[in-house]
């Protein structure tokens, strides 16, 4: 087995999955959640990142209500203490929500990998559920930038590719599994449909085809057709999913 690339505790394996929007990072925390070892934290820096930034994005205000805007209490809670038998907790993040102000000695005390998705299939899919997208907003900057970080501090992450993901989803399991310290359970392949408690109140607007979902869906190979201010934006993002994609787990 592969030893984990980030720190865990005896008690309980803290993973984050670090990914931009529009992914199937939704689907990979049902993946986990379906586990009876296992709890989620879905995207905890939201609510800092929405009140930081000012952005405009579906039910801004009811994000920033319900969750935690000091970043400072969030990173507490997200290395602090677990449920008594809790074995995994997954965090699901949105990379971009990390800001640059944020520390990142802390990030050292998790089991952390990365989730990329092509930028032009983000961008379209983007697109449905907010009129603009900027370069910060796919995430692939900041993850090439996370990259970097942990792989300077002796722990690189694992990077999983959605479409690759999607072509082979229990070998790709199977792996992290084993790469986290945790044995695989084929209850991660399917899930009862319908909303979580553990869904953030973002969910109404991001989490529709999940939220029907009961599995992992093929992968299909879709065609895009961008703007010309949308192609500007991908051709910002490209070299930073190219860098990722080149180190990206390969079967």
């Amino acid at each position: 087995m592969t030893t984990p690339g980030a720190a865990a505790t005896d008690q309980c394996i803290r993973l984050a999955m670090w990914s931009g929007p529009r992914n199937i990072s939704t689907a990979l925390m049902r993946s986990w959640e379906n586990r009876d070892d296992c709890v989620v934290v879905d995207e905890p820096l939201y609510a800092h990142y929405l009140a930081e930034t000012g952005i405009e994005h579906p039910d801004r205000d009811e994000v920033i209500e319900a969750g935690e805007t000091d970043w400072r209490l969030v990173v507490s809670g997200l290395v602090g203490a677990v449920p008594n038998g809790t074995r995994i907790q997954y965090q699901k993040h949105m990379t971009h929500h990390l800001l640059a102000h944020i520390e990142r000695d802390w990030l050292l005390q998790l089991t952390n990998a990365l989730l990329i998705r092509d930028p032009a299939a983000v961008i379209a899919s983007y697109r449905i559920s907010r009129a603009r997208v900027a370069p910060p907003d796919l995430g692939l900057l900041q993850q090439r930038e996370l990259y970097g970080y942990l792989r300077s501090r002796g722990a690189p992450p694992p990077v999983l590719e959605a479409a690759d993901f999607l072509g082979d989803p229990r070998g790709h399991l199977e792996w992290l599994c084993d790469w986290a310290g945790v044995p695989f359970t084929t209850t991660m392949l399917a899930w009862p449909p319908g909303p979580r408690d553990s869904d953030g109140v973002w969910a109404p607007h991001w989490y529709g085809t999940v939220v029907a979902s009961t599995g992992f869906a093929p992968y299909r190979k879709r065609s895009v057709d961008l703007t010309a201010v949308d192609l500007a934006v991908e051709a910002v993002c490209r070299p930073a999913y190219d860098d990722l994609s080149d180190v990206r787990l390969r079967f």
